[in-house]
């Protein structure tokens, strides 16, 4: 049996998310933890299971803290509605990300991928795993902004540039720009290369933004909206921007 902990903190999609683990047999669930506090108890005083199913944001924090606070061995899919953290997940043992709301597909696909790195005839090897899960890298499809109080989720077909302004990266959108969690040499690994591309340290953009492009004396775009500075490509990136708008 594949002995499997939920973390959740909303009561409901716990239980939701245990009804549809117990379609598969080979699994056992055996508890539901509901915080940051919680988790890090439980794991402090048990033995950690194979697999772990969590959500990111918890009521009390971030489920990255407790892996933080208490390494594991067990292996992590992580449960969510934003997809804006795929690469720190990537980061601590997860093998799959599922954004909600989770089918029994969903599942299944994640159970048979955590099953295919796992051969009856050699240890857990994570290096191996994380290597595998390069090869299938997610990409980034909507971030979570906060705006004051509130969140804003935010979907990249929406931003025409990332950029970076006084050690912070900004999204750039019709309405105005956002302030992200994110670093350009981060989003670079996550966003679909075929619509961005960096241009230069400071910028990324999107292809279908795109309003003119000067060639001389050296190569300017111009986006449909962007911040009040030019955007240049760099010398060194000339030739593979007429690579990627020849797609």
């Amino acid at each position: 049996m594949i002995r499997t902990v939920i973390i959740e903190d909303e009561k409901p999609a716990a239980r939701k998310l245990a009804r549809l683990l117990s379609l598969f047999t080979e699994l056992e669930v055996v508890t539901t933890l509901h915080s940051v506090q919680e988790s890090v108890a439980w794991l402090s005083e048990n033995d950690h299971p194979d697999l772990i199913f969590t959500d990111i944001v918890l009521g009390d924090g971030l489920s990255f803290d407790i892996f933080e606070q208490l390494p594991t061995k067990s292996f992590l899919i992580y449960t969510t509605a934003f997809d804006q953290y795929t690469l720190k997940a990537f980061k601590l043992n997860s093998i799959d990300y599922l954004l909600k709301p989770i089918s029994e597909e969903d599942l299944r696909q994640a159970i048979d991928k955590y099953k295919s790195f796992l051969p009856a005839d050699r240890p857990h090897n994570m290096r191996e795993i994380k290597t595998l899960m390069k090869e299938e890298k997610q990409q980034l499809s909507r971030i979570l902004v906060k705006i004051g109080y509130n969140l804003k989720i935010v979907q990249t077909n929406e931003v025409s540039c990332f950029f970076s302004e006084n050690k912070m990266v900004y999204l750039q959108t019709r309405e105005r720009a956002f302030p992200t969690d994110f670093t350009l040499d981060e989003l670079e690994t996550v966003l679909d290369p075929e619509k961005f591309f960096r241009v230069n340290r400071q910028y990324i953009i999107h292809c279908d933004y795109i309003k003119n492009i000067h060639t001389s004396p050296y190569y300017k775009v111009d986006l449909e909206f962007q911040p009040d500075t030019e955007i240049t490509v760099s010398r060194d990136r000339v030739r593979d921007f007429k690579d990627w708008l020849s797609g």
